[in-house]
């Protein structure tokens, strides 16, 4: 999956070198590039980037007023770019991910993009458990009311909504959904870690709606 990418500075040259760096990383996609902060504001809030590459000092509207004025929608990670390095305590106030000192080294590079995957990753793992409870929110009450049949108390029904079947290596295993941590997805497969069991379902998520509807 790419890592739809920002970059934003007030200098070409420093752009097109940051540019230049980025292209031995084939899942970085940059979509726009930007030359001061309100273009960035701007493109931020119309392409919902997963990374921004930042710098921090631009005429009129900084790297931190960038950040500020993104404060009603769901930011996407920053890292900041300066040639200076007294902007560092503030930089971590502002929840950057990364701090990158210009020039930027090529192997400090590739290590905040792996911080980056490894962020991101997190962030899709739970948005994958939080659709899975959606899923079983809309879906799973009917399927719970046939399992325990027409005896069945509203109580019964409440306990049994928030359980799922899942087929791994030839078991069934009954999975109350709020024990789910994290969810893995990959390809055809959902790896899922409900802290002391891993289960891996041959299961897209668009299947298992489907399975549920």
């Amino acid at each position: 999956m790419s890592i739809r990418t920002i970059l934003v500075d007030d200098e070409p040259l420093a752009i097109q070198g940051l540019e230049l760096r980025l292209q031995a990383h084939e899942d970085v996609e940059i979509v726009e590039k930007c030359m001061n902060g309100r273009e960035a504001i701007r493109a931020i809030k119309t392409q919902k980037p997963d990374l921004v590459f930042l710098d921090i000092q631009m005429p009129g509207f900084d790297g931190f007023s960038v950040v500020q004025g993104l404060m009603e929608v769901e930011p996407p990670l920053f890292v900041f770019v300066t040639a200076y390095s007294d902007h560092a305590l503030r930089a971590i106030e502002a929840r950057a991910l990364d701090y990158l000192m210009k020039p930027v080294e090529e192997s400090r590079l590739a290590d905040t993009l792996d911080l980056v995957r490894q962020r991101l990753a997190e962030k899709r793992s739970v948005d994958e458990v939080d659709r899975l409870k959606e899923v079983l929110a809309e879906h799973a009450p009917e399927a719970a009311a046939a399992d325990i049949g027409d005896a069945g108390t509203d109580m019964q029904a409440n306990r049994f909504e928030k359980l799922i079947n899942i087929k791994d290596r030839g078991q069934i295993f009954r999975v109350d959904v709020d024990t789910i941590e994290r969810i893995d997805a990959a390809g055809d497969y959902m790896c899922i870690y409900t802290g002391d069991n891993t289960l891996i379902l041959r299961e897209t998520m668009k299947d298992l709606e489907k399975r549920l509807d």
